[in-house]
């Protein structure tokens, strides 16, 4: 990395770095590394402890009569893969990267969220958890904003089947079409059939967790909820007590 291209991220994050070759670790993939230690791996760990900690208070501190599941799932939505990536982008952060040979033309979703994750790591490691936390509120408090207004909370199986009931006579099917992991740390893959269609299967770490994902990717494709003109999902218009 370039010391023009250094200044260039410092003034984005608004965060000048006093250890440079954390910034420099921060935005190398292991896949342009001879070995992992050296790639963002280790920052991405401790980034997302350090995230969803914040998180974790921001909605604690803002919504004082929230009960815990739904606070749970707020957290869920803002520290979500898609919501980290999006960060990124949003930051024209994603085109710093170093990445390996054949990776370059398309980076994934999944990189450029554990980017987020690593940079909030090395502003952490480079000047203590109030500054990381200064920049996580910065770039979050938005997307909580907008997971409250849009019923990211809500429960999504509950909303699936209250509109497939309405509007198609029928009731939500779930199935497991994989698990993977030892007993004890199993993953499951589920889909959902509405009638004939099916909808795009989720994994999760529980049974439940994958329904709720495989609810939710239903009720995207169905329309029930969209994307607003920042990309966030939120619910759209549809009238639930309509007989439409």
């Amino acid at each position: 990395m370039t010391d023009e291209q250094r200044r260039e991220i410092e003034q984005v994050l608004d965060h000048e770095f006093r250890t440079q070759s954390l910034l420099d670790i921060a935005f190398t993939h292991a896949s342009a590394t001879d070995t992992r230690l050296d790639s963002n791996e280790r920052l991405e760990f401790l980034g997302d402890a350090i995230l969803g900690a914040v998180v974790c208070e921001m909605i604690f501190e803002k919504f004082p009569d929230l009960l815990e599941g739904e606070m749970t799932k707020i957290k869920s939505a803002v520290v979500s893969r898609r919501v980290c990536a999006r960060i990124v982008d949003d930051l024209g952060l994603s085109g710093h990267m170093l990445l390996g040979k054949g990776m370059q033309e398309r980076v994934p979703a999944s990189l450029t969220a554990a980017l987020f994750e690593a940079i909030i790591a090395a502003i952490y490691l480079d000047a203590g958890y109030d500054a990381a936390a200064s920049f996580i509120r910065r770039c979050v408090a938005p997307m909580i904003e907008s997971s409250v207004r849009s019923g990211h909370h809500q429960n999504f199986k509950s909303l699936l089947q209250q509109h497939a009931q309405q509007k198609f006579g029928d009731t939500p099917v779930y199935r497991v079409l994989d698990e993977k992991g030892p007993d004890h740390a199993k993953c499951f893959k589920v889909s959902v059939h509405v009638g004939p269609d099916r909808y795009e299967s989720a994994w999760g770490a529980s049974k439940k967790q994958a329904e709720q994902q495989a609810a939710l990717n239903a009720l995207h494709a169905m329309g029930v909820i969209v994307e607003d003109t920042t990309g966030q999902l939120v619910l759209s218009a549809f009238d639930f007590d309509s007989d439409d």
